[in-house]
């Protein structure tokens, strides 16, 4: 599997030294499940710095969900702790009775980052294809803030284009900057100059964004925005950033 590489970073700069990104994460075991592969997918969920394979603690979330042919199931009591890139995560075996689409959503709780002085909340979701059924796959959840893909997000080729667009209590959020990481699950990927860890695109007018990734793999979307309100924190108002953040894999070209 060869891996040329983009990464996206939600944290600010800190002196001379680089800060690296922050990702919700909701990694399946796979995301296309056929007859053959099982009747359950594997989950693991994360927040962490997926280039450097670097987790971070992930508290019990605000909200874990799974929706299927419009219906939205709670399954935060169903996560199980877990280590995960060396810190606190969670997982779980999700049983797919039916065919169809099913996305998993996460939010989280706040997440003080001292560096960008605010909160960090990312609102996550991926999607996993059950039985040869795509139905379903461009179903908006009504999250604070989304990506609804305009790309299927699964049964993608490595340097197919894939388009989402970027929503706000229901409304496209215009020139939004949406940053971009690779998940370096095998830890060999790297970058001839720091300045290419992070790839940031811009949505058009009408929110819509566009990106082709170089490799095959996971790859993490995330659009970041402030949010209208502010969180406590030692005394003060803080602001906070949502993000909403979706994974998408790609897969290895097979033919000539």
């Amino acid at each position: 599997m060869k891996h040329l590489i983009a990464t996206a970073s939600l944290a600010a700069i800190c002196a001379a030294t680089p800060a690296f990104a922050h990702y919700g994460m909701i990694i399946p075991n796979d995301p296309m499940i056929s007859q053959e592969d099982g009747r359950s997918v594997s989950l693991t969920m994360s927040f962490s710095h997926p280039f450097e394979m670097d987790g971070m603690l992930l508290e019990r979330p605000a909200a874990f969900s799974v929706t299927h042919e419009g219906n939205t199931t709670d399954l935060l009591g169903s996560l199980q702790s877990a280590t995960v890139m060396g810190d606190a995560g969670f997982v779980m075996e999700y049983p797919l009775d039916r065919p169809g689409t099913y996305i998993f959503a996460m939010e989280p709780q706040p997440y003080w980052e001292p560096a960008e002085d605010a909160f960090i909340i990312h609102y996550t979701k991926t999607y996993v294809t059950a039985f040869g059924d795509d139905e379903g796959w461009d179903t908006e959840l009504g999250l604070k803030t989304e990506i609804v893909p305009l790309s299927k997000p699964f049964g993608l080729w490595e340097h197919n284009v894939f388009q989402g667009i970027i929503k706000m209590d229901g409304e496209p959020v215009p020139y939004a900057e949406v940053e971009v990481e690779f998940f370096n699950t095998g830890g060999t990927a790297t970058v001839p100059d720091e300045l290419m860890i992070t790839q940031t695109v811009k949505a058009d007018a009408n929110g819509v964004f566009t990106y082709a990734p170089p490799s095959d793999g996971w790859w993490g979307f995330a659009a970041l925005n402030t949010a209208d309100y502010t969180l406590p924190q030692d005394g003060e108002e803080k602001a906070v950033e949502l993000g909403a953040v979706i994974w998408v894999h790609f897969e290895a070209w097979t033919g000539q």
